[in-house]
């Protein structure tokens, strides 16, 4: 029961959304950012820190604040580039602290040094990271081709591509004859121009 008591006083005002998991997509060759909503759905004033057991490899904006009631923060977290290593589990851990904010607010650190450890809650969040997968690739090649391609290739299977390559030289051989029955018709209106010209010229 007394267990039961300790985790009831400590329990987190704020909601936490990812409530768990913080999840960094690579490649991790570059800055990768994941944000963390914090939610404040209680009626009183909560200010809050977020730590890290890796400070070094992290950036977090805003690390504290002050959360008004029925209010949100948003609080960016950037990940430092570094070489992935599949077979390497990230042991790097965040802890969201807060507590309610007294009635006079001046200094943060102060309210963070007199607060008494029983006024303190705290949420921690695993990072997770991931590469994407051959799949994720693959849909990313075939998100980026013209629909028409992919949607004869998904209900027909590769054949339908070879016909519908048929069928563009078929409109491409209508097109060029297109243009030569006109350039033709064009011909010989120009001559017929210059014979009515002519005729024209002769009456007078």
């Amino acid at each position: 029961m007394a267990a039961a008591g300790a985790l009831a006083k400590h329990e987190q005002i704020l909601v936490l959304d990812p409530p768990t998991d913080l999840k960094f997509k690579g490649p991790f060759t570059d800055v990768v950012t994941t944000n963390l909503k914090l939610r404040n759905p209680s009626d009183r004033k909560v200010c809050f820190k977020v730590k890290t057991t890796a400070p070094r490899r992290y950036c977090v904006r805003p690390n504290s604040g002050i959360i008004d009631p029925g209010s949100s923060v948003i609080v960016s977290v950037m990940l430092q580039p570094f070489d992935y290593d599949p077979n390497e589990k990230s042991k790097h851990k965040f802890m969201v602290q807060t507590t309610y904010a007294p009635p006079n607010i001046s200094d943060m650190e102060a309210v963070w040094k007199e607060a008494k450890p029983d006024e303190l809650m705290d949420s921690k969040l695993r990072c997770v990271f991931e590469m994407p997968s051959e799949n994720d690739k693959l849909n990313d090649i075939d998100a980026s081709k013209p629909a028409p391609v992919l949607n004869t290739s998904k209900q027909d299977g590769p054949m339908p591509k070879a016909h519908s390559v048929s069928l563009n030289d078929t409109e491409t051989r209508k097109l060029v004859e297109e243009c030569k029955r006109l350039q033709a018709e064009i011909m010989k209106l120009t001559d017929e121009n210059r014979h009515l010209r002519q005729v024209f010229k002769n009456a007078i």
